[in-house]
């Protein structure tokens, strides 16, 4: 096993990382430094994109294009113009409310969770929306502190979602074709971890890798919630991880640079890195339907 640090963007809030297959190329965002960046493993360019507010998550667009979920709703982001323009948005809302994590499921639907972000004094006015090809966005869940890790088993029936506030991987039942969850039971702490549970992708053989940000590691867990593995990272806060490359056999881990929490600064916090050698294989990420 081997990692590397990617040469790209250095990021104050580096996180959603969006392997895309048809391109063969890194999307992640900045949150803090409110950009969205592309990088190109061949060629080693990085092409940016600002936005006007922090990006919680994006997801890129079947017929061009990619979402951003900025604070108070999803947009969409025009690559050539770089115009931003609201396709989603749910309206009057308490305004410490911010969306946050999101990915998108098998049948196109862009599924991203909402977070409190007052940090200091953190309620659970969170919620879960479902975002169809229509553009239509229904809640549900709702009760959630700190929104992060959206993914889903190899045979789309378990949604795992966190909430990290609470240490807590949670799993759900998933109907791809309606897109209606169930049943939500803890699946795993992260609490023995050192840190809380971030943003996660999930194998073809069904391990969910998570990003542990303040633990300074990822860790993949079976599908019962036992841990399979735990790597050692050369950052504190690791903060969302991605398969990728030609084989999907590239795990990219993006990062936070404690200097945005008013920490000292530490070699590589920000940077993206890439491990080689897990044995393990990613899924292909979906694109928006709508």
């Amino acid at each position: 096993m081997k990692i590397s640090r990617v040469e790209t963007k250095h990021c104050l809030v580096g996180e959603g990382p969006v392997w895309d297959v048809a391109e063969q190329a890194l999307y992640f965002v900045d949150i803090v430094g409110r950009q969205l960046h592309r990088y190109d493993p061949l060629g080693g360019a990085t092409t940016s994109w600002t936005a006007p507010a922090v990006i919680g998550s994006i997801a890129l667009r079947e017929g061009g294009g990619a979402l951003l979920a900025l604070p108070d709703g999803v947009y969409t982001l025009d690559f050539d113009s770089g115009g931003i323009t609201p396709l989603a948005l749910p309206g009057v809302r308490d305004p410490r409310i911010q969306f946050n994590d999101g990915k998108v499921d098998r049948r196109g639907r862009f599924i991203v969770g909402s977070t409190d972000s007052n940090l200091k004094d953190t309620q659970p006015i969170g919620a879960l929306y479902s975002l169809d090809a229509n553009h239509v966005m229904t809640v549900i869940d709702t009760g959630i502190h700190i929104s992060n890790g959206p993914c889903w088993s190899p045979d789309n029936k378990t949604f795992y979602f966190s909430d990290s506030l609470l240490h807590a991987i949670h799993a759900y039942d998933y109907d791809l074709a309606t897109g209606a969850i169930a049943n939500r039971r803890l699946f795993a702490s992260t609490r023995d971890l050192g840190g809380i549970p971030d943003g996660a992708t999930v194998d073809r053989d069904g391990l969910m890798w998570m990003a542990i940000c303040e633990g300074a590691k990822v860790v993949a867990f079976r599908p019962g919630g036992a841990i399979e593995r735990i790597v050692d990272m050369p950052v504190s806060l690791p903060a969302s991880v991605m398969f990728g490359g030609a084989n999907l056999d590239l795990l990219f881990v993006t990062s936070i640079d404690p200097t945005v929490l008013g920490r000292s600064a530490e070699d590589g916090g920000g940077h993206t890195f890439v491990i080689e050698g897990l044995g393990a294989r990613g899924i292909p990420e979906p694109r928006y339907a709508g």
